[in-house]
């Protein structure tokens, strides 16, 4: 399977980097929405539990995509595993794992994504992606 991998050091505690992952309102800031590109949120929702399942909704272009995912597994504030889809691109063999550990002051992440083979001309397009989101979280919680 294709994987992308982007790692970061932040100047934040583990738990703040961590909780910004799950909370709708921080996902409009670094993840969605007008600020980040050529698109409107139509809803960001989550149920952060092991088994629960998110969907973030915006419109680009016209056209309402749906990027949806179901936890696997939330460690606050080391780890973080997720199914990745987007509208009908739905199932299990797309995830990605978001590890963070303490780091001075700070803390390193790095987010590696299995991408479902069907995706993987799109593996630089989607590192580019994860990595610009990572640097709007890193610029949100400065």
């Amino acid at each position: 399977m294709p994987e992308v991998r982007v790692t970061r050091r932040f100047d934040a505690a583990p738990e703040r980097v961590f909780d910004a992952w799950l909370d709708p309102v921080w996902i409009g800031r670094f993840m969605f929405g007008p600020q980040l590109r050529d698109e409107q949120v139509v809803s960001l929702t989550n149920d952060p539990r092991v088994g629960g399942r998110f969907h973030y909704q915006v419109t680009r272009a016209g056209l309402l995509i749906d990027h949806t995912g179901t936890y696997r597994t939330i460690e606050r504030p080391r780890r973080l595993v997720f199914t990745w889809g987007v509208d009908e691109e739905q199932g299990d063999l797309s995830v990605v794992t978001i590890e963070i550990a303490a780091h001075g002051d700070g803390c390193e992440l790095t987010l590696s994504h299995q991408l479902h083979p069907d995706w993987a001309a799109y593996a630089e397009r989607t590192q580019q992606g994860w990595s610009f989101m990572i640097g709007k979280l890193a610029e949100a919680l400065a």
